[in-house]
C-alpha cells in the first residue's frame, strides 16, 4: 500500500474499499489481513456495508464472507429509526455536496424522481449517515471505490465531497494512489484527470 498522509487505520479502510471494487478475492484477503491489524473492526464492517450502495448486495455479501475469516466479532443489528432517515439524509447529502446540493437533487429528480428519493433516504440517510465511521472516512473510501470502478462523473462529486467534509487534498491524493494499486491504467488516468478537474474548480482555501 502506498505511503502517504493518511493515518494507517484510515488508509487500511480506503484500501478495503478499493479492493472490494476490484473484485479480486486474493487481493481482498491480503487487504483484510492488513486491516484486521490496523483498523477498528467495526469500521471495516461499515466500509463493507456501505459498499452495497455502489457495488450491489452480491459484492458486499461476498466481502463479509471473506472478512469473517479475519474477524471473530459478530456485530449486532444497529438500533436505528427509519423515520429519521429522510432528515438525516438531507443533512448528510447537503454536507457532502455543499452549494451543489439543490442542483444535485434537481438533476437526479430529472432522471427519475424515485431515484432522488432513494438517494437521499436510503443512500445518505440509512447508510452514509450511520454512526460508526466519520463522514470524511466514508467519502475517502467511496472516492477510492469509484476510482477503481472508473466512473468519473460520480468520482468528481465524491472527491469534492471528501474535501467538503474535512479531508485534505493530500489525503484525497493518497486515497487515489491506493486505488491505483488495484485499478487498470485507463481507470487511473481517468481518476487523475478527474482530480485535476476538481482542483481547478474548488476554492483555493479548500486546497490548503
Amino acid at each position: 500500500m502506498p505511503e502517504g498522509p493518511l493515518a494507517p487505520a484510515r488508509a487500511a479502510l480506503v484500501e478495503v474499499s478499493a479492493a472490494l471494487a476490484a473484485r479480486d478475492r486474493e487481493q481482498l484477503g491480503r487487504t483484510f489481513e492488513r486491516a484486521a491489524g490496523s483498523a477498528a473492526h467495526g469500521e471495516v464492517e461499515e466500509v463493507i456495508l456501505q459498499s452495497y450502495l455502489f457495488l450491489g448486495y452480491p459484492v458486499a455479501l461476498n466481502g463479509f464472507a471473506a472478512w469473517r475469516e479475519f474477524s471473530a466479532e459478530r456485530p449486532a443489528a444497529t438500533a436505528d429509526d427509519p423515520a429519521a432517515w429522510e432528515e438525516r439524509g438531507q443533512d448528510v447529502c447537503r454536507a457532502v455536496y455543499g452549494g451543489q446540493y439543490p442542483r444535485l437533487r434537481e438533476n437526479i429528480r430529472d432522471l427519475h424522481p424515485d431515484m432522488e428519493r432513494w438517494m437521499v433516504k436510503e443512500g445518505y440517510g440509512k447508510v452514509l449517515g450511520r454512526p460508526g465511521l466519520s463522514l470524511a472516512d466514508r467519502e475517502l473510501c467511496i472516492s477510492a471505490l469509484l476510482a477503481v470502478l472508473d466512473v468519473p462523473t460520480q468520482l468528481y462529486s465524491h472527491l469534492r465531497g471528501a474535501l467538503n467534509v474535512g479531508a485534505s487534498p493530500d489525503e484525497v491524493e493518497h486515497a487515489l494512489r491506493i486505488a491505483a494499486d488495484v485499478s487498470t491504467d485507463e481507470a487511473c488516468g481517468h481518476a487523475q484527470d478527474t482530480w485535476r478537474a476538481v482542483q481547478k474548480r474548488v476554492r483555493p482555501s479548500e486546497l490548503t
